[in-house]
């Protein structure tokens, strides 16, 4: 057995719990569908900051430009960013995956205040913590991006790959599929955008990428038992990070329907 799947075994059961999270059973209605993509946008976007501190990291970024020394590592990332950051839209253009996700909020009648406002903020360059007042986040919204950015300030590879491996998107299950599906019928068609996504989600990331993820954790651990300890770590606590997000959102859900 690889060492890539010796973690995968011992983080089974932590996988498992987030499949199997009750969340998915509240998600009844478009509402509180809804209020569950409120928060989840945020996961979408702070994923793409996890890429995009890999690909700084791994490759060159400035000018002038000069090689870096892992071209697979590169390679691999390039890939996936070029997937995630530009992907067909539906419509015979190309966005990003957070782009998709956006304007399925919107057709469904998700509100996108507290997301945009916490960008445009960044996007002034103001602080994380000071977009987050902004914008009047959730606790636990906030406790969620900030543990990607101590992962990502911490700029050890092998720890932000192991995060970026097993904390990705393809911790939505079959059923959280069907149940958008049968709200769909329901709604006539306002979650039309938001399959599109989720296919798309399906074909790239549970497919291609998550196998380009994979051989990038391999090529930095390599054979080191200490960084593979550290990306093991680091993959702990984004599926954690990841529980604790689902828990909120069930019982935000719960309120909202008592």
């Amino acid at each position: 057995m690889s060492r890539l799947e010796q973690v995968h075994q011992r983080l089974a059961p932590l996988r498992t719990g987030l499949i199997e999270h009750s969340v998915y059973g509240k998600l009844e209605d478009l509402p509180a569908l809804c209020r569950f993509m409120e928060s989840h946008v945020f996961a979408v976007w702070d994923f793409m900051c996890l890429l995009k501190a890999l690909q700084a990291q791994l490759c060159w970024q400035n000018v002038p430009w000069f090689p870096r020394q892992n071209g697979l590592a590169c390679r691999l990332l390039n890939e996936i960013a070029l997937g995630e950051e530009s992907d067909e839209d539906g419509q015979g253009g190309y966005c990003s995956h957070f782009s998709l996700y956006h304007h399925a909020m919107r057709k469904a009648g998700a509100d996108t205040g507290q997301v945009d406002v916490f960008l445009a903020d960044l996007k002034r360059g103001e602080s994380l913590p000071h977009a987050f007042a902004a914008a009047a986040a959730t606790s636990s919204v906030q406790a969620f991006v900030m543990r990607t950015f101590g992962v990502i300030e911490q700029r050890q590879l092998c720890a932000m790959a192991g995060y970026f491996l097993f904390g990705r998107e393809d911790l939505l299950p079959d059923l959280f599929r069907q149940i958008v599906l049968q709200l769909n019928r329901i709604c006539e068609g306002k979650l039309n955008e938001f399959q599109y996504y989720l296919d798309r989600h399906i074909e790239l990331d549970e497919g291609r990428h998550a196998v380009l993820a994979g051989q990038l954790l391999e090529t930095l651990c390599g054979d080191d038992e200490t960084l593979w300890n550290q990306a093991e770590e680091a993959a702990c606590g984004a599926l954690q990070a990841r529980h604790a997000l689902w828990d909120a959102v069930s019982d935000s859900v719960s309120r909202s329907v008592s």
